[in-house]
């Protein structure tokens, strides 16, 4: 049976579609796209944020391999300035929807907005914890931006990166006041825009 059969039996091929990142202070928001596959259930799909890390870790790789299509997708710090944090967000959701391999013929958007797409689209205030397709959308994009902030950690020691996730943590702030911005911190917040003006 060819793939395009497959893909015909799939009965709904909606997407589900997520960000994490819109709140930090430093990194990229980061958004994923999932369309899952009826005939390949996966267990335990909630909000990412109501699950350990490890367990994360774990539907992470189930996502990506029993998905019909699925998508990481990204607005960088420079975007994020020069935009502003919600049109940087559907930019990245936009980006997200484009790359799955297969065309939805529906993206729930979590929240209350929707960007502009090519497929009709609706938004889920809370659909993370009612769609299974964007929960699995919000776990795709928070390992992803997780595993990020790990590695920028190394990058950039003495924030506490990989413990806050970019968040603005005392802890944060406090690394803010005392080493000064990085290039991946975004300066069109107010913690960090305030510190780059002049005295």
């Amino acid at each position: 049976m060819s793939l395009d059969l497959d893909f015909a039996l799939v009965e709904d091929l909606v997407a589900g579609v997520d960000e994490v990142g819109r709140g930090p202070l430093c990194g990229a928001v980061v958004t994923a796209a999932v369309i899952l596959d009826p005939a390949r259930p996966i267990l335990g799909l909630k909000d990412s944020k109501k699950l350990s890390a490890a367990r994360r870790e774990q539907l992470f790789d189930e996502i990506c391999e029993k998905s019909v299509a699925w998508c990481i997708a990204r607005a960088e710090v420079d975007e994020i300035d020069q935009l502003n944090i919600l049109h940087a967000t559907m930019l990245a959701m936009q980006r997200a929807v484009a790359g799955l391999s297969v065309t939805p013929r529906l993206a729930l958007i979590d929240g209350n907005r929707c960007p502009q797409l090519e497929v009709p689209s609706e938004s889920v205030v809370k659909g993370d914890s009612k769609v299974p397709a964007i929960a699995a959308a919000s776990i795709l994009a928070k390992v992803s931006r997780d595993r990020e902030m790990q590695a920028l950690e190394l990058q950039y020691p003495g924030y506490g990166i990989a413990g806050h996730k970019g968040y603005p943590t005392p802890v944060h702030l406090e690394a803010l006041q005392r080493l000064g911005p990085t290039p991946i911190h975004r300066r069109s917040f107010a913690p960090v825009r305030k510190l780059l003006e002049p005295r």
